[in-house]
């Protein structure tokens, strides 16, 4: 069984973004021009829009134009868009402009502002309408048909893409043309990211959803400008505090015409503007400088990926991570193995799970299949590749006399006294450090050494794939 969620991302160390100037935080502002595109049957559409507006929890008038609403999205070009354009363009401030392509076709005046102000037009879609339950051959149709419209209007073809309403097909689907040197229909991280779709790796340049002014237009959002500066004057100072600590992050900012483009609300846009332009090293780009930044400082590299191993080259990877145990290997391939088993961490957590879960009789046999330590096998070259690096790094093929002969017998009290050979993961001491925790064991409980060897052989396999992954 594969899962396709990645929850691992980054993990707990993730890369500096390494932004030019050594800028300690990348703020990307985002307007969405999505006015004359949204739900309409002027536009062919069953019904009416209702989302984000001003009447918070409007339905869909099926069959009917409803006026009040579209009045509201006509003010977000006819008046809103102005108000921020005249903002961002006062300020210094470039924009990427997430453009429905039928929105963009009915207002030529805006379009031709964007461009003067030097603004990313990305594609936001054919329309502004919902996806999830569209037949994917209907939404490649529409994404090509979105593709060609924005180059007419604009004059060049869209370098970005966000769908916004999307279904569980879009980022595929993008994907696969190979037009866009960004995707950004993702909430998943504070950092562009690879993703791999089919033979293609396709930046991913992830938005946002709460640093967005359409919690103005939802039941548990913000209600006054204050709230939406103070919500982002936090995001800024603690991605901030992280970029000086060395890991620069970035942070969006989404904003629609409508909305932040009313008076009441355009005023915390501005103060957030004037608070982030007082600091040093901060990195005001269009989503495409991201991603060409990105693609230049962060290239794509080739990582092995678990889940879409076949089960024969698995167990033949990873069959002795743990001592001649290839039986645990072919049972962390049956578990839900994802992306988040690509990692060494991962990996062995599966792989941990199967030798946990077995009988302590099959836990015994993996604790037998392991040599003794300095012991005849490795005086005869008989070890496996992995087991005689092991004992090499601590300096266990090279003993003196009197050391060979201090570990066969400890090694010989310790196999008699409990039934398995002494395991500890060599990697982590030196010599004298094995000798000390030989000593100290050997008098255990045998039921206490048998927990203790089951760690070592634990920890030996995670040392194993970590070298490997």
């Amino acid at each position: 069984m594969r899962y396709p969620r990645d929850m691992t991302g980054y993990g707990a160390t993730p890369p500096d973004a390494a932004w030019p100037g050594g800028a300690r935080i990348a703020v990307q502002f985002v307007l969405n021009y999505e006015e004359g595109g949204e739900n309409n049957i002027l536009h062919g559409d069953a019904g009416s829009e209702a989302f984000l507006s001003e009447i918070v929890g409007a339905a869909s008038w099926p069959g009917q134009r409803h006026w009040n609403m579209e009045s509201i999205y006509e003010y977000g070009a006819r008046a809103g868009f102005w108000r921020l354009h005249r903002l961002f363009t006062e300020m210094g401030v470039p924009v990427t402009v997430y453009g429905v392509a039928t929105a963009l076709a009915r207002s030529p005046e805006q379009v031709g502002a964007m461009h003067e102000a030097g603004w990313e037009i990305a594609s936001h879609g054919l329309k502004w309408i919902e996806h999830k339950d569209m037949e994917e051959t209907e939404e490649r149709r529409q994404m090509e048909e979105a593709i060609a419209l924005h180059e007419e209007v604009t004059g060049e073809a869209p370098k970005g893409w966000y769908t916004g309403r999307c279904s569980m097909n879009t980022v595929r689907l993008a994907a696969e043309t190979g037009r866009f040197a960004y995707l950004s229909d993702a909430y998943d991280d504070d950092l562009p990211y690879w993703l791999r779709v089919g033979e293609r790796d396709q930046l991913i340049i992830p938005y946002t959803l709460d640093a967005n002014d359409m919690r103005f237009a939802t039941p548990q959002g913000f209600n006054a400008g204050d709230q939406f500066f103070a919500y982002l004057k936090d995001s800024f100072d603690a991605l901030y505090r992280e970029g000086e600590a060395g890991a620069a992050k970035m942070m969006s900012v989404g904003l629609h015409c409508r909305l932040a483009g009313r008076p009441g609300r355009v005023q915390a846009v501005r103060r957030f503007i004037e608070y982030i332009l007082s600091f040093d090293g901060v990195w005001c780009p269009r989503r495409i400088e991201i991603a060409e930044h990105w693609r230049g400082a962060h290239p794509p590299c080739g990582r092995l990926r678990i889940g879409e191993m076949g089960r024969n080259s698995f167990v033949e990877r990873f069959g002795g991570v743990f001592e001649h145990s290839p039986w645990i290997a072919e049972g962390a391939y049956d578990l839900e193995l994802g992306p988040a088993h690509d990692t060494a961490g991962g990996l062995h957590n599966a792989m941990a799970r199967v030798f946990r879960r077995a009988s302590p009789e099959a836990r015994m046999k993996v604790l037998k299949a392991h040599p003794d330590l300095a012991g005849k096998l490795a005086a005869a070259k008989r070890l496996t590749e992995e087991s005689t690096a092991e004992q090499a790094s601590a300096g266990l093929d090279a003993l003196t006399d009197g050391e060979r002969a201090e570990f066969t017998a400890l090694n010989t009290a310790y196999t008699e006294r409990h039934g398995f050979p002494f395991i500890i993961a060599v990697r982590d001491h030196d010599k004298a450090g094995i000798l000390e925790a030989f000593k100290r064991r050997l008098d255990h409980p045998t039921d206490k050494e048998f927990g203790e060897a089951c760690r070592q052989v634990e920890r030996i396999a995670r040392l194993r794939l970590e070298e490997m992954l």
